[in-house]
């Protein structure tokens, strides 16, 4: 079989799925468990994947939906905790204080703090908080949902105190013959990781800098009045201040500490200078942007959590302190519990269900429940309960309000993750091919010679929207994206860079990820407006870290710190 078929078969499950949710509205509901299927078929029928590991990819796969499902729960129930406990109210009063803008709230709220909480926590949970936060402040559901997604971009390669890097760049380079390079050219393997990290800092600072920009202008377009894009360039000099405040300590930390910094000390430093900036009307355009009157909202924009917490009664007095407690503790304790110089995450990962050998094969599932940001989410609510002095009824019906809404992510995600696990598992099979993503990715390099640092972050981003995840993305393509450079004699680091670079793009558009995060807002079955929206800043990142990436080899000569 040659490998343009190969990949046409391989892309043709992914192909459906998008298909059916971005060009016929079909509900993820429906489209997912279709794409699942399709991927079992071409599986079991091209790849000749024995179905016992096709099954065992499956379970795989619910272990991860349970991860998922486990954090989005967490997010749900610490929203519904405060909306009862007068947190919700005392956060909307807290925004008075510092703006009644909505374009000042997207760049503090989604840009800096959602990047925060992925610094600290990633795995798609900055979306699983910003966006419930976003509708408690009087965002629209499905504007939360689509910044929550644009959230997981400039953060995400150093995410969850840099995990794609160190596991998912460091996983997927092991071998021997990158060790014999190494040894070769006088390196650690935390030479190289550090030499990929300043890199794509730069990448992702030079892209990244205008993302609060897309972001308010995507928010003016598709949820203003006038449907303007201008209505977000107005404020332009804020959120071009906003984007550099995050950026520019993001690269220093990139380039002298290392991956685990980049996200979890630059976004916090960027949104103290942005507060301040934004609480005595710096850079701020005369007019104040907003929504149109609720009874105006056009019904794709609602999910009903909107007039739900638009309800919620200010009788209740919370301070402002106490009201942003939870989160402030969120962040403390993620950073905490995910710091490798401390024991507690080692204690964390201790208790775990691990499943070794599913069915026989060689696959194996295993979740650590406790270091979850789905327990610091509970963690944080119980805390919560005793701050506010919530009564025990209260609490209760926070739970129920939750579990009603997780049961529709559940069962989309049941389908989604199996999907994935199967095309990352389909590297055992009997007709002796490639893994499937593998398969597309070959297909790729053989076909473009030395324009590929212009879609080395393609590659990338294809994974994470498979995967919906950096990490995942970086461990099944590191490999690949160092062995086509080293045949097409380009340096090492910098494609390997743009792969995580190109990795982080595409979580905007990992389909998982929408799922998730709209079932925080209880927006399920419109994931593909969601995405239609989302692909114009992914496009847009992979554009210009393409062109960056073709001039920083073809003109400045980037060369690797001595790997050949």
């Amino acid at each position: 079989m040659n490998a343009g078929l190969q990949a046409a078969l391989a892309l043709f499950p992914i192909a459906l799925g998008g298909t059916l949710l971005v060009g016929f509205r079909v509900p993820a509901k429906k489209a997912m468990p279709a794409a699942y299927l399709a991927a079992v078929i071409v599986a079991l029928g091209v790849w000749q994947m024995e179905p016992i590991r096709v099954l065992a990819a499956s379970i795989q796969g619910l272990f991860l939906s349970f991860d998922l499902l486990f954090i989005i729960f967490g997010a749900i129930l610490l929203l519904h905790t405060l909306e009862r406990s007068g947190g919700v109210a005392a956060i909307r009063r807290s925004f008075h204080g510092v703006s009644d803008d909505r374009r000042v709230q997207v760049v503090i709220v989604a840009w800096l703090f959602g990047s925060f909480i992925e610094g600290a926590a990633g795995f798609g949970t900055p979306a699983a908080v910003a966006a419930p936060l976003l509708v408690a402040l009087g965002f629209p559901a499905a504007a939360a949902v689509m910044l929550g997604m644009m959230v997981q971009s400039t953060a995400v390669t150093f995410g969850a105190v840099g995990t794609p890097v160190l596991v998912g760049i460091q996983g997927g380079l092991g071998g021997e013959a990158f060790s014999a390079d190494l040894m070769a050219a006088g390196l650690t393997m935390t030479d190289y990781l550090h030499a990929v990290t300043a890199k794509a800092v730069l990448l992702h600072a030079t892209a990244g800098v205008l993302m609060p920009t897309w972001m308010v202008v995507m928010l003016t377009r598709f949820f203003g009045e006038k449907r303007s894009w201008t209505e977000g360039l107005s404020i332009l000099p804020f959120t071009l201040f906003g984007g550099l405040a995050f950026t520019v300590p993001y690269v220093l930390f990139g380039t002298f500490l290392g991956p685990e910094f980049p996200s979890l000390l630059g976004a916090p430093i960027g949104l103290a200078i942005v507060v301040t900036v934004a609480r005595r009307g710096w850079l701020l355009p005369a007019d104040s942007w907003d929504f149109p009157a609720r009874d105006r909202w056009d019904e794709e924009w609602t999910s009903g959590l909107e007039q739900e917490l638009a309800d919620v009664s200010d009788t209740k007095r919370v301070s402002t302190a106490m009201a942003w407690a939870p989160y402030a503790l969120l962040g403390l304790l993620l950073v905490l519990t995910r710091l490798p110089s401390l024991p507690i995450g080692g204690w964390l990962q201790g208790p775990a269900i691990e499943w070794a050998g599913i069915l026989g094969s060689s696959i194996t599932a295993r979740t650590t429940p406790l270091y979850l940001p789905g327990f610091v989410l509970l963690v944080v609510v119980g805390l919560t309960a005793l701050l506010h002095r919530m009564e025990g009824a209260a609490l209760r019906g926070a739970v129920r309000s939750s579990s009603r809404v997780l049961l529709g992510a559940g069962f989309v995600l049941i389908f989604t993750v199996p999907m994935v696990r199967v095309y990352i598992n389909s590297d055992v099979n009997a007709a002796g091919l490639l893994s499937m993503p593998l398969a597309m990715a070959e297909w790729v390099a053989g076909n473009v010679g030395q324009v590929w640092p212009f879609f080395a972050g393609m590659t990338g981003a294809l994974g994470a929207f498979i995967a919906g995840s950096n990490t995942v993305s970086n461990l099944m393509f590191s490999a690949f994206q160092y062995g086509v450079a080293e045949r097409l004699a380009m340096p090492t680091v910098m494609i390997v860079a743009l792969q995580a670079v190109g990795a982080a793009a595409g979580n905007m558009i990992a389909i998982h990820n929408v799922v998730a995060a709209s079932a925080t807002v209880g927006l399920l079955g419109k994931e593909g407006s969601t995405l239609r929206k989302t692909i114009l800043p992914t496009i847009y990142y992979l554009l210009v870290i393409g062109v960056l990436g073709l001039l920083a080899v073809h003109v400045f000569g980037v060369t690797d710190p001595g790997v050949s």
